[in-house]
């Protein structure tokens, strides 16, 4: 029950990143930073492309993705569309990562050390929901504050 909830909320949410970044009418502003905004809305995208790729997509979907958390805060300038088709491809690997899941699996420890202390996988899952909920937030006030 609670993975088709999940599901729901990644698909959601992840739709309304792609919807936030294709809001910017200038591209530049994307990765603008400046009055105190430490992180562009393209660098937060990144981030979060990079989160869900590792944490769901290497550890349930068994993909080969490597993440290199630095680049997600210091790389620039990727075009729009760029980042929508990373975007799309999160949502698939999620998608498909969750459908590896069972009911049971949610109880069980979270296969990799992330935290201080061990966590259930569910507890994990439901973390990596509001972090991508956070951000978005972050991505979303960012366009409207520096958007045209």
């Amino acid at each position: 029950m609670i993975i088709n909830t999940l599901k729901t909320i990644f698909k959601r949410d992840l739709n309304q990143l792609k919807t936030e970044i294709d809001l910017y009418q200038n591209e530049s502003k994307i990765w603008q930073v400046e009055n105190g905004i430490s992180n562009s809305a393209g660098n937060l995208c990144l981030h979060l492309i990079g989160n869900l790729n590792t944490y769901i997509g290497t550890v349930f979907g068994k993909t080969d993705y490597i993440r290199n958390r630095s680049l997600e805060f210091s790389l620039r300038n990727i075009p729009k569309s760029e980042l929508l088709q990373k975007i799309d491809a999160t949502l698939l690997v999620v998608e498909e990562a969750l459908n590896a899941i069972k009911e049971d699996d949610l109880k069980m420890d979270y296969p990799m050390l992330v935290f201080e202390n061990k966590t259930t996988t569910e507890f994990m899952l439901i973390h990596l929901t509001t972090h991508l909920a956070y951000h978005l937030g972050q991505i979303n006030y960012h366009r409207r504050l520096l958007n045209e």
